[in-house]
């Protein structure tokens, strides 16, 4: 059953969590938590790299330094709300989506 449910929810509590974490950090802080692979390995240069500064820039009303901080975020927030929604719509409201499967 804990399989089960964890396979079913997994991906709508994981976006669900980092949205809630980005909106309540702190942009301008000293440390900033990092998952990027190519920081830890001791790039200095990630295509990625920004985006988690500029959806938090975005949670605190600063579209500029969000903009400055990575260019994707206002998309890429409104793909990660998307997504969000399509996963509640199907998990919760369209039972006959689970059917078709």
């Amino acid at each position: 059953m804990i399989k089960r449910l964890f396979s079913k929810y997994f991906e709508l509590v994981f976006w669900i969590a980092a949205i809630a974490a980005l909106a309540f950090a702190d942009p301008a802080g000293p440390a900033h938590f990092s998952l990027c692979p190519f920081k830890a390995l001791g790039f200095t240069w990630c295509p990625g790299c920004g985006l988690g500064h500029s959806i938090a820039w975005l949670f605190h009303g600063n579209i500029t330094n969000s903009w400055h901080a990575h260019w994707l975020g206002i998309p890429a927030l409104g793909i990660i709300f998307y997504r969000i929604y399509s996963l509640v719509r199907l998990r919760f409201f369209d039972q006959n989506a689970l059917l078709i499967k």
